[in-house]
């Protein structure tokens, strides 16, 4: 379809407002499938009508980097992430302006480079600890590797960053699942649902809000309700919550704020994880390259700091792992004035699309873009590529504060696992993602635990 202007200003072509009952439809029942079409069929820019509103989805790193960066004033948070503030409040995810810079200063220290280094033994700790759960396991009925994986997450992200043992929350998942699918769910109606009718999905929601908030008080409440010494996430945001002039102000942002920590905390980094061993079950020689790199570098002890710069090609499969299903998928946000994007007038008002799955997918930056080569990111690949081809953590000033743990937990659990194990998803076992509020695996990852070849 050729571009279209309309009082002289160039708007990216898409189909007719008739389309916009499908493209609605689409959204709430594939919306990776959406999204890909809409980059195949239109190119790097696309207006897409849905329902009653004009999304402008942009797919050219040069366009990632003006929204996301270069003018990032001028883009507050979009359509789905302003939808899940109903189901998440406002956490660090969903809050916009002098609260979430705010907010940012609150965690940001927790994520210095010197306190990823004191994190490295808990993470080698807790990736032992899976890999004796597993080998317990070999030979033995498929284990869902997605809830395994979970539960590591969940503890290494208590010890970090709260000081707290996480163990007893391991349903807390459930509760999170529940609140994605209601955060989907008023993307897809655009919130004109009330929460109170009650749908059984909005009643799993209410209650597993309920479920979050007694989460919450526990953690909050195992220290006395005060902060100690021990400046660890936790502490800092009571502090900080306590110093809200209106007390009942406090109390809600330190549960929005824990609630979308436990969220984002600990389930991108197990998806990571769960895409990185389906990929590498479907690719034999990646598997004998990373084993025979966790042997060399790691012998029989666990990982420390240091390892991090040594296991290079097992960096390079989650990187590739992440370029194919980036936990951050969709980066949806809404243009405050009129703007210009690639040549393409945005009217204030409009909302915007960024979406990782299909920028990473772009065959003009990435040659067979379905292919997964963890040499892409080798040393001396790579050097042609737009900086902004490739954002699975975000970009600009929103880039995603915990991606270097993430990146090293996710490097040294796949170290730990693939040294000793090998992990085979069972015959006729479909695997396919659901994006949420991240790209998840959808109904788990069930894999056989057999020992390496």
């Amino acid at each position: 379809m050729t571009d279209v202007r309309e009082r002289g200003r160039r708007r990216p072509p898409g189909p007719s407002a008739l389309a916009g009952p499908g493209l609605l439809l689409a959204m709430s029942r594939d919306r990776l499938g959406m999204m890909t079409s809409a980059a195949a069929r239109y190119g790097d820019a696309a207006r897409l009508p849905v329902g009653p509103k004009q999304l402008y989805f942009f797919n050219h790193p040069d366009h990632a980097k003006h929204v996301l960066a270069d003018n990032n004033a001028n883009y507050e948070k979009g359509i789905g992430l302003v939808h899940a503030r109903r189901a998440l409040g406002d956490g660090l995810l969903t809050s916009e302006g002098e609260l979430w810079r705010k907010q940012r200063r609150v965690i940001q220290p927790a994520f210095q480079n010197r306190r990823l280094a004191d994190y490295a033994g808990v993470v080698g700790e807790e990736a032992a600890g899976l890999v004796r759960r597993l080998s317990g396991r070999i030979g033995g009925a498929p284990v869902d590797v997605l809830e395994e994986m979970t539960a590591l997450t969940l503890g290494v992200l208590g010890r970090t960053l709260l000081d707290s043992d996480l163990s007893s929350f391991a349903d807390v998942d459930d509760s999170f699942a529940a609140v994605q699918d209601q955060a989907m769910f008023e993307l897809t109606t655009l919130s004109a649902v009330p929460t109170w009718v009650p749908l059984p999905r909005q009643l799993r929601f209410r209650r597993a809000r309920r479920h979050l908030q007694r989460v919450v008080d526990s953690l909050v409440e195992s220290r006395g309700g005060e902060a100690d010494e021990s400046d660890d996430v936790l502490s800092r945001l009571i502090v900080s919550t306590r110093a809200e002039a209106d007390p009942r102000v406090g109390r809600q942002r330190l549960r929005d704020e824990l609630v979308t920590l436990l969220l984002a905390g600990h389930e991108t980094t197990a998806s990571t994880l769960g895409w990185s061993l389906y990929l590498i079950d479907r690719h034999p020689e990646v598997a004998r390259r990373l084993r025979e790199e966790a042997r060399e570098v790691l012998g029989d002890r666990l990982p420390v700091y240091d390892d991090l710069h040594r296991l290079t090609y097992t960096a390079t499969v989650v990187q590739e792992a992440i370029r194919l299903y980036p936990p951050v998928w969709i980066l949806p946000r809404k243009a405050r004035e009129d703007d210009e994007v690639g040549g393409f007038h945005v009217p204030a008002g409009a909302d915007i699309l960024v979406c990782p799955y299909t920028l990473h997918r772009h065959p003009r930056f990435w040659p067979e873009p379905e292919r997964f080569d963890p040499d892409r990111f080798g040393s001396g690949h790579g050097a042609e590529r737009p900086r902004y081809a490739y954002i699975p953590f975000g970009a600009g000033p929103r880039f995603c504060v915990g991606s270097n743990l993430g990146m090293m937990e996710a490097v040294f659990v796949l170290a730990m696992v693939m040294r000793e194990l090998r992990l085979v998803v069972p015959p006729g076992q479909r695997v396919r993602p659901e994006p949420m509020l991240s790209l998840r695996i959808h109904g788990g990852l069930p894999m056989a635990v057999r020992r390496p070849e």
